[in-house]
């Protein structure tokens, strides 16, 4: 299964995401960082990425990440969303956003959305439900 068209379009309208990735001694890091999509992978790339620690925990094989996109579309009523995906990540060039660089691809394999559509958090707590895909390749 993919990303809906709600998802695609929200994926569209934002940005900047933070990564989480783990270092060789287990320590989680997190970064914002922007993102690109291109329907089947994200790719994180920057300035002069190989020298960043998002990069290097991937270097030394710990492919396991996380990438979560959100906003906060307005305070009163409270008013978050989110689209949370869990992957794995390889280093590969190409390019992109930042040229032609090395970049972090990302096969998405389960991933949330939340809120989607912005309404307003109020009383009714239990119409808030996540919609989970597992992603197959």
């Amino acid at each position: 299964m993919s990303f809906t068209e709600e998802e695609l379009a929200y994926l569209r309208s934002q940005p900047l995401a933070r990564i989480a990735t783990v270092g060789p001694d287990g320590q989680p890091d997190v970064a914002p960082v922007g993102f690109e999509f291109d329907g089947a992978f994200f790719y994180v790339g920057g300035i002069d990425p190989a020298k960043t620690r998002k990069f290097r925990n991937v270097a030394t094989g710990n492919d396991q990440v996380a990438l979560v996109i959100d906003d906060l579309v307005a305070v009163e009523p409270w008013t978050p969303r989110f689209l949370r995906v869990y992957g794995t990540a390889e280093l590969i060039e190409r390019a992109g956003r930042f040229g032609t660089a090395p970049y972090m691809r990302i096969t998405p394999t389960v991933s949330w959305s939340w809120n989607l559509e912005a309404r307003g958090f109020g009383d009714d707590k239990d119409e808030f439900v996540p919609l989970r895909t597992v992603h197959q390749r």
